[in-house]
């Protein structure tokens, strides 16, 4: 499946971006001056592709973080929900084996091995079938 991808998707990506980088060669001056537009002080010369590619990195950047960071109260009650989710099972587990040892010998008792592997499978359930 790498290769595949590799084959793909980055291939025709890096021929792409060579293409781009080969045609877009020629120098500019990148300056943060607006008032000194024709000598800035702080200016850089660099290949315009540079330019064009850092501030579309630059972009996916910032894009990824704001998203990252507006996500956070989704995130914050999954795992809430996930850590009550598992409280409850394991209290339906004990409730289990207190009315197994409760009700005497008229029904049949379940091992405990089996409830506590129930309990996993169950939060094992949770953490691929859950949806939000």
């Amino acid at each position: 499946m790498q290769k595949f991808l590799t084959a793909v998707v980055w291939i025709p990506l890096g021929a792409i971006l060579i293409v781009f980088a080969i045609a877009n060669r020629h120098s500019v001056t990148v300056s943060l001056d607006p008032f000194n537009s024709t000598d800035p002080s702080g200016g850089v010369t660099m290949p315009l592709f540079a330019v064009i590619i850092a501030v579309a990195i630059l972009g996916v950047l910032a894009g990824g973080i704001t998203t990252w960071l507006r996500q956070h109260h989704w995130r914050r009650s999954s795992r809430r929900y996930q850590a009550d989710a598992i409280e409850a099972r394991a209290q339906l587990v004990e409730l289990r084996a207190s009315l197994a040892n409760a009700s005497g010998p008229r029904q049949p008792q379940r091992q405990p091995m089996l409830l506590e592997r129930d309990a996993r499978a169950a939060s094992e359930r949770d953490k691929y079938d859950a949806t939000l």
